[in-house]
């Protein structure tokens, strides 16, 4: 497994090795003891999530507040995305920058994005099946979101040739300095 350093030191692609010939492929996609020697620290996930979309979808900018904050270590299986993470723990020296990452199936790389980060990701290819783990289960209670155009951080999404769609929640999310941040 080859761990690649983003911009923002906590978060980090992984690349697995894969073993590939005429049959197919094989490959360890994840790894309990390497994944928390290269992250620093103990993680349990309890959560695993698959979603679907079509082009031109953009998910996110998703996060929870603590106590209910989520780690996510995601992946695109089938498709292309272009995904991102958001830094928003105010004290942070990278408070507002972002990462952002091409996942696919062909790649299969895996991004992960620690709490205090926004995440977000837009489907490049006709569709795209997602998978990720997190390290807190879901509670609307503490469910947050950014708007995934916020000036602020401006993001540089790739150039698509549809509109973008996003949900009736992700359409009206607050802006990085309006919303409920870590600290």
């Amino acid at each position: 497994m080859n761990v690649i350093k983003t911009s923002i030191p906590d978060v980090l692609i992984f690349e697995p090795k894969v073993f590939g010939d005429d049959r197919g492929f094989f490959f360890e996609s994840f790894n309990h003891q390497q994944f928390e020697a290269a992250i620093g620290h103990q993680v349990t996930f309890v959560q695993d999530n698959h979603s679907k979309s079509s082009k031109g979808v953009l998910r996110g900018l998703h996060y929870q507040l603590p106590p209910h904050a989520q780690g996510k270590l995601v992946r695109c299986v089938a498709g292309e995305v272009f995904d991102v993470a958001v830094d928003i723990r105010k004290t942070s020296p990278t408070f507002g920058q972002w990462v952002g990452v091409h996942l696919s199936g062909e790649n299969k790389r895996q991004l992960w994005i620690p709490e205090g980060f926004a995440h977000g990701f837009v489907t490049l290819s006709e569709t795209a099946e997602f998978l990720y783990k997190t390290t807190n289960y879901y509670a609307s209670s503490s469910d947050r979101g950014i708007k995934w155009n916020d000036e602020t951080i401006a993001i540089e999404w790739p150039e698509l040739d549809c509109d973008i769609m996003t949900s009736a929640k992700d359409s009206t999310a607050k802006s990085l300095l309006e919303a409920d941040h870590f600290i």
